[in-house]
């Protein structure tokens, strides 16, 4: 996705001693006409693991003759992890991927020196109009892995483990939980799964990962015995080694994600990623003069921020 810069306000409390920070969503517009609700980054909390943006597309319905158009932008340093609940996109890339992907599915791009990419509705969404939901996050690579060759990969859904049981049903997106491990190849320690939650279910947070947090997406649930309802819409990171158990309101939908803290901070401006801000700067010119591959069957070009 291509990132327009925010400034993002200040947290929130702290009411469960679990919890390091609550991160309520704030808008931000990505194309014209369409807007996202993003939990990071975020000035209170850059980063959980390596993820280092998070925004939720949508819901939103699209009317025929509408679509979302995400046109050709370029990336640095980081891999574009796109997953989606309901819809469809189509994504083109400068490696020359051209790659549909729908519910459940998994495109995991990994950015490295540098990649251009676009995401499009498909004509059929165009021609009936149509549903998009989904998360769009990035993870930001390891300082010795930033300058890697790009590469794209697309994982089908039944690749994905499921883990199901005690009101649970979990599909593991990417690393290891519950004894499960994902088919995604990834640079550095990271976890990230789609759990839906029968009403009451519990579900126990992996006190092994350094980093973690939970975004709920649909529903509300509540923290260990606390009394505070976490809505839908909230990002919930935990302190680090604290034991944690979710328990669902009704029905609900919930994100869990993190892995291991990053070696070091990370510099963020539009759609780049660095440990360095003189590769950002590099990155910049690199854009303007034209010195990223061409996106295949795109003529569009995405001009830097201001």
């Amino acid at each position: 996705m291509n990132q327009q810069p925010t400034e993002p306000p200040t947290g929130s409390g702290l009411p469960n001693p679990a919890l390091d920070i609550v991160i309520l969503p704030r808008t931000s517009e990505i194309t014209e006409g369409f807007k996202v609700q993003r939990l990071l980054p975020f000035r209170g909390r850059r980063m959980v693991g390596p993820f280092i943006f998070f925004d939720q597309m949508g819901p939103e319905i699209l009317r025929a003759g509408q679509g979302l158009d995400v046109a050709p932008h370029p990336h640095i340093g980081l891999a574009t992890v796109t997953y989606l609940f309901d819809g469809e996109l189509f994504h083109r890339d400068s490696l020359g991927t051209m790659q549909m992907i729908r519910p459940g599915e998994m495109n995991w791009m990994t950015a490295g020196r540098g990649i251009a990419h676009s995401e499009r509705s498909p004509q059929e969404t165009r021609q009936h109009g149509g549903k998009i939901f989904g998360i769009q996050s990035w993870v930001a690579l390891p300082e010795s892995q930033e300058e890697t060759v790009p590469t794209f990969a697309h994982h089908a859904a039944e690749t994905l483990p499921v883990i199901e049981g005690e009101g649970k049903q979990l599909r593991l997106i990417v690393g290891s939980l519950f004894g499960e491990r994902s088919p995604v190849a990834t640079l550095s320690e990271t976890f990230y799964a789609d759990v839906f939650l029968a009403p009451g279910a519990v579900l126990p947070m992996p006190i092994e990962q350094e980093e973690r947090a939970l975004f709920v997406v649909e529903g509300a649930v509540t923290i260990d015995a606390d009394s505070m309802v976490y809505d839908a819409g909230q990002l919930l990171v935990f302190k680090p080694g604290a034991a944690v158990t979710v328990k669902s309101i009704g029905a609900a939908r919930v994100m869990m994600l993190g892995g291991a803290a990053m070696e070091g901070p990370r510099h963020i401006w539009w759609n780049f990623v660095s440990s360095s801000r003189q590769r950002i700067e590099q990155a910049k010119a690199d854009w303007r003069e034209g010195r990223f591959g061409p996106v295949p069957d795109e003529t569009e070009f995405v001009p830097l921020p201001g």
